[in-house]
């Protein structure tokens, strides 16, 4: 393992502990389960990175590992998976980054490279791929391990709280515009506004579109304005002219057939959460025929990340971020559970 930079000190094997939140006993926010916990700062193996996290994002996908709509993989994983760090040590193999330099960890965190999804660049799809935070410990702590090959190179200049919510809000929001297949200067439809849906909607008007926003939260529905939409109206609204695409960005099963019906022939539902609430029946004629698509979105593939900080980098993105201190990361996710956030909650260590 190489030496840690001086300046970083505690580092892994230093005998020093980490301080950070765990997912203890899965269930509703205000049932607490978050729970706080001090363990040794962790020791990079081979092809890893020990970071110093700077910021970490607070995603929807927390909120359903904490609450048990997604079934744990192992006992008191820390959670957190958008990722802002400082690299103090790094592990036998390790030949991309460097001691002090910033890195990202994402939701992504490794996948086998053999199986057919893989070999056809559809890692997202890897039957053997593996999750930071669910799979293993994530950024809700001051230090974390990640994997050199699914770490991401990050600006130096910009503030790491803006930049936590772009590796997963962001990328997965990328994925999820373009399995929409909005075409060029198309009309797309957004329901729910949070995280992802913010950055979402800032790359589509970046390419021509023109965007609707239907959500139940006036605050979001302002900040939708801001950022140039078109119209913001209620979830359950009609959109004032037909979709050539929607993405369904909350978990809300019953907003399906709201959001197919809104599709113009040929349009293009993308939903894209990982948990979604069960689907109504589905009227073929009103919600599906006239060749009307609904997909689903699953994880991401690291091109996904490279394009989307790329595409992110040369529009401007605007991230809009409520900040809290690492020890209020139960009231983030409670705040993120009542829809009390702007933009994107990033917890911020220290």
């Amino acid at each position: 393992m190489a030496p840690p930079d001086p300046a970083s000190e505690p580092v892994s094997g230093s005998g020093a502990a980490l301080s950070g939140w765990a997912v203890g006993t899965p269930g509703p926010v205000r049932t607490g389960p978050l729970v706080r916990v001090r363990r040794p700062v962790p020791v990079p193996g081979p092809g890893e990175l020990l970071l110093r996290v700077e910021a970490c994002g607070v995603c929807r996908t927390d909120l359903h590992l904490a609450e048990g709509d997604l079934a744990p993989h192992r006992p008191a994983t820390v959670p957190g998976h958008e990722i802002v760090g400082r690299v103090v040590a790094v592990g036998e193999g390790v030949g991309l980054f460097r001691t002090g330099e910033r890195a990202g960890g994402a939701w992504l965190r490794s996948t086998c490279g053999v199986c057919r999804w893989c070999r056809s660049r559809r890692e997202n799809l890897c039957p053997r791929s593996r999750y930071t935070g669910w799979d293993a410990d994530g950024g809700f702590a001051e230090f974390t391990v990640v994997p050199e090959a699914f770490a991401y190179r990050l600006p130096e200049e910009r503030d790491a709280a803006t930049l936590a919510p772009l590796l997963c809000a962001g990328i997965i929001g990328y994925r999820a515009l373009r399995r929409s297949a909005l075409p060029p200067g198309g009309r797309l439809g957004i329901y729910g506004f949070g995280a992802s849906a913010h950055l979402a909607a800032q790359v589509a008007l970046a390419e021509g579109a023109t965007v609707h926003v239907l959500t139940r939260s006036p605050e979001a529905r302002a900040l939708a304005l801001e950022l140039g939409a078109a119209s913001a109206g209620g979830a359950d609204d009609p959109p004032p002219e037909p979709l050539d695409a929607a993405v369904l960005f909350a978990p809300v099963g019953d907003l399906v057939p709201v959001a197919l019906a809104a599709l113009d022939r040929s349009g293009t539902l993308a939903v894209a959460g990982i948990h979604l609430s069960d689907i109504p029946v589905l009227n073929y004629q009103r919600h599906l025929f006239q060749e009307r698509d609904l997909r689903s979105v699953t994880s991401n593939t690291r091109q996904d990340g490279r394009d989307f900080l790329a595409v992110a980098e040369r529009v401007g993105i605007r991230v809009t971020v409520t900040p809290y201190p690492l020890d209020r990361a139960d009231r983030a996710l409670a705040d993120l559970a009542a829809d009390r956030v702007r933009g994107a909650a990033v917890l911020v260590p220290g």
